[in-house]
């Protein structure tokens, strides 16, 4: 009986473990961080870094006080894709951006979407019309004159390297 009380130990503890290890294996591929967005009409950044690959929003806004946003980075199990987003959890920002751009450093964007107002509580997210917003290989920047000054997410995706033939 003590034979197998030690038996049934040693496998909870090797389950614990791979449970472990598992966890931070997500944990080295994904990084939640929460920032505030500061209106005032002076230009601000924030920036996380996932291995190699960085993310920096730099955004200037006016109105109303401190929103509370969070940036998300992540990369794909084979390395090859890099993920940004940025967004107010809350839903619609009620902040004036008078500009934005969110910059990826390591990997070539092929996929950028900006939002005016997140899914939230029963809403659904609405996109920024393309013609508001410019997606070049590294970045996704407002186009001054028809940026319409709403902004409550970015999302980027980025190929990390080139496959070779």
């Amino acid at each position: 009986m003590a034979c197998n009380d030690q038996m049934n130990s040693c496998v909870k503890l090797l389950l614990l473990l791979v449970v472990l290890c598992a966890a931070r294996a997500v944990a080295d591929r994904t990084k939640t961080l929460d920032f505030d967005v500061k209106p005032g009409g002076v230009v601000q950044a924030f920036s996380a870094k996932l291995k190699k690959y960085k993310c920096t929003f730099t955004y200037a806004c006016q109105g109303g006080t401190n929103e509370q946003w969070q940036m998300s980075v992540g990369l794909s199990d084979d390395d090859q894709m890099f993920s940004c987003s940025v967004w107010r959890p809350q839903g619609k920002s009620y902040l004036f951006f008078t500009q934005f751009k969110a910059e990826i450093k390591g990997a070539k964007i092929e996929y950028a979407a900006a939002y005016s107002q997140m899914a939230v509580g029963g809403q659904r997210d609405v996109a920024l019309k393309e013609e508001e917003y410019i997606v070049s290989e590294s970045s996704v920047t407002h186009r001054e004159g028809k940026f319409h000054s709403e902004l409550s997410k970015l999302t980027v995706i980025g190929r990390t390297r080139h496959d070779e033939l």
